[in-house]
């Protein structure tokens, strides 16, 4: 199973940083993790809040961890909150139950990594991470 390379992480968090620009929103922190949930780029912008790593990085990796998208979990938490809130506990990267951790698709549909993107409204981060992933050439 292949990655997502240095240079296409790099580009997914310039295109999504470029998106949080154009849309005028607050400051982003994005985290590009390989299919194994090891960080391979983070990038925080200026202003961004302190705990900001630690959501991205659990946007994605529990993303990677349940095999949907972070908004899916989100649902997952309103129909099994207890369930949801044991898995944090137990994950190495964390879970968060909000839009922004999206798994990453190469062209024959195997799994790549996963981008977790904060700082904005859930909604917002997801659509930076759709954009940043696109850039990069993949598929959400």
């Amino acid at each position: 199973m292949g990655a997502i390379t240095l240079d296409q992480a790099n580009t997914i968090i310039a295109a999504a940083f470029a998106k949080g620009q154009e849309l005028g929103l607050k400051p982003l922190s994005v985290a590009v993790l390989c299919p194994g949930g090891h960080l391979i780029a983070f990038q925080r912008a200026d202003g961004a809040s302190t705990l900001r790593p630690q959501i991205a990085t659990g946007k994605a990796s529990g993303a990677l961890a349940l095999g949907v998208n972070s908004r899916a979990i989100a649902d997952m938490a309103a129909d099994r909150p207890t369930f949801v809130a044991s898995l944090g506990p137990i994950s190495q990267g964390g879970i968060i139950p909000a839009a922004g951790g999206v798994i990453v698709r190469d062209s024959a549909g195997a799994i790549v990594g996963a981008v977790g993107i904060t700082g904005d409204t859930s909604d917002n981060d997801e659509t930076c991470a759709l954009a940043g992933i696109g850039a990069a050439g993949l598929a959400a």
